[in-house]
C-alpha cells in the first residue's frame, strides 16, 4: 500500500455500531437500542441511561433508523412528489408536511425541472427504499394511473381526482370566481390571463373557473389573450413584454396570473414599460405569497392556505401509515380573495 492509499485509508471514518456503544457503557446492545430510541420508561435505570448517553456522545453514534425500519419491511421515509418546486408556494406546503409528520419520519422530495411533471417510472425507482407513504402534490390522472403505488398515498391540491386516493384539496374555484367578480365590479371589461405550462388539474381548474365567471359577468378574455409560462418571474416578464402591446391596443385593463410568481413578472415588466399599476392596468394572482403584501403596489391575490394544506395532508398520511381510519377521505380547505392596491376601478 503506497503512502497515498495509506492516507486515504486512515482518513476513512469508521462506522460506530450499537455494539461499540454497549461495550463502552458496559450494558447490552438491547439497552443501547432502548436509550437511542427513547423507549426507556420503566425498562432502563437512570444510571444506565446516563452511561449510554455519555458513550453515544463520546463515540459519535448515530441511530440508523432507516436501516432498522427497513429490516421490519418498511422504511421511515415519506416521499413527496411535487411539480415545479421553484414555486415558493411549495416551501410553505413542505413546512406543514414536516410539522405534521414529526421526527419519526424523513421527508424525501421527488421533483422535476420547471414546467415538467414527475414521471411514474422515476417515482417507482424510489420504491426500492420501501417508503412508509407517499404524498403527491398537484397530480394529473395519467400520473396516478401509471404510478399504482402499494404504499399509503395522499393527494394534495388534486381537484377531481378524489377517487384515486384520500386527498386534501384547495377550493381554488371559489377564489377564482371571487377574483372575476371583483374585476368586473370594478368596471373592467377586457382582460388577459397568464397560465402555467405545468399540466396539472389545479391550474386547469383555476383558469376554467375564472374564465367562466368572467364571461358570465361581461369580462372578455379572448383565447388569444391566454399565455403560458413556467412559474418564474423572468419568464412571465418576458412573455408579458411580448404580448402587452397587442393587448393594450385591444383595450385590456386587467391581467390575471395563475400564481403570484407570474404576477411579479408582470408587475416588473409593466414598470419597465411605464405602465401605471393600477391606473392603466390591474394585476392579480393566486397563492397570496408573503411578498404580495409588501410588493409595490401590494398584489391582489387569491389566498390559498399552503401550510394548512401540508399539515392536513401529513396528518392524513400519518394516520394511514399507522393503520388508523380517516374521519374524511376528502378534505377541502377554503380560499379567499385578498384585495390590495394592484387592482382598482378601470380607467374611464
Amino acid at each position: 500500500m503506497d503512502s497515498g492509499e495509506q492516507l486515504q485509508h486512515r482518513a476513512r471514518p469508521r462506522r460506530v455500531t450499537a455494539a461499540m456503544v454497549a461495550d463502552r457503557a458496559g450494558v447490552s446492545v438491547a439497552t443501547v437500542s432502548l436509550v437511542a430510541n427513547g423507549k426507556t420508561a420503566g425498562r432502563v435505570s437512570e444510571d444506565n441511561i446516563l452511561r449510554v448517553r455519555e458513550a453515544i456522545a463520546e463515540l459519535g453514534y448515530v441511530v440508523d433508523s432507516i436501516g432498522s425500519s427497513l429490516a421490519r419491511g418498511v422504511s421511515s421515509i415519506v416521499v413527496m412528489v411535487a411539480p415545479d418546486i421553484s414555486n415558493p408556494f411549495f416551501a410553505k406546503v413542505i413546512a406543514g408536511v414536516r410539522e405534521s409528520l414529526g421526527p419519526q419520519y424523513q421527508l424525501l422530495l421527488s421533483v422535476t425541472d420547471a414546467g415538467e411533471f414527475p414521471q411514474a417510472d422515476d417515482v417507482r425507482r424510489l420504491m426500492s427504499l420501501r417508503p412508509a407513504g407517499l404524498l403527491v402534490d398537484a397530480p394529473n390522472a395519467g400520473f396516478l394511473e401509471d404510478l399504482a403505488s402499494p404504499s399509503p398515498l395522499v393527494l394534495l391540491d388534486a381537484p377531481g381526482l378524489e377517487a384515486y386516493a384520500p386527498s386534501v384539496n384547495l377550493d381554488v374555484a371559489s377564489g377564482a370566481r371571487q377574483l372575476a367578480a371583483h374585476l368586473a365590479e370594478a368596471g373592467h371589461r377586457e382582460a388577459a390571463y397568464v397560465d402555467s405550462v405545468t399540466g396539472t388539474e389545479t391550474f386547469a381548474l383555476r383558469r376554467q373557473a375564472f374564465l367562466a365567471e368572467a364571461a358570465a359577468r361581461g369580462l372578455n378574455v379572448g383565447a388569444d389573450r391566454i399565455i403560458s409560462t413556467t412559474v418564474d418571474v423572468g419568464s412571465a416578464a418576458s412573455a408579458f413584454a411580448g404580448t402587452w402591446p397587442g393587448w393594450q391596443r385591444e383595450g385590456v385593463t386587467a391581467v390575471v396570473c395563475c400564481t403570484d410568481t407570474h404576477a411579479y413578472g408582470v408587475l416588473q415588466e409593466a414598470r419597465v414599460a411605464g405602465v401605471k399599476i393600477p391606473d392603466e392596468l390591474a394585476v392579480a394572482g393566486f397563492d397570496d405569497l408573503p411578498y404580495s403584501a409588501t410588493s409595490n403596489p401590494g398584489l391582489t391575490s387569491v389566498h390559498l392556505p399552503a401550510t394548512p394544506l401540508g399539515l392536513r395532508a401529513g396528518e392524513q398520511l400519518r394516520r394511514l401509515m399507522e393503520g388508523k381510519p380517516l374521519d374524511k377521505t376528502a378534505v377541502t380547505l377554503e380560499s379567499s380573495l385578498v384585495v390590495r392596491a394592484s387592482t382598482a376601478a378601470a380607467a374611464e
